[in-house]
């Protein structure tokens, strides 16, 4: 499978990664921590690791290493604005539950 960045997710790391005047793009990965065991973590990265996997949709790169993707293969990350909050939103099909705060899941 893969990652995938809808066209308001690329449009917002392009943006970004302008404002700072370097990258190559993002990396996500997961962390273990919360109440259901994983957490996302997301970053903007100016180099690339050996390991990483690479996908690149919308002209932007997005680096895995190769541990996190078994959890997140097939995500799709998208940039949402509802009211007066934005943020990154995970679709990732292998999620199975999330906490009640809303900061980790289970596959």
């Amino acid at each position: 499978m893969a990652i995938t960045l809808t066209e308001a997710a690329a449009r917002h790391v392009n943006r970004y990664l302008a404002r700072r005047g370097k990258g190559l793009g993002v990396r996500l990965g997961v962390k273990t921590t919360g109440c259901s065991g994983l957490a996302y973590k997301l970053e903007y990265v100016d180099d690339s690791e050996p390991e990483d996997i690479v996908f690149e949709n919308h002209g932007v790169k997005v680096l895995i290493d190769p541990k996190s993707l078994a959890y997140i293969d097939g995500t799709e990350l998208d940039f949402v604005r509802e009211g007066l909050n934005e943020g990154f939103k995970f679709n990732n099909p292998n999620e199975r539950d999330r906490c009640g705060c809303g900061e980790s899941f289970r596959v």
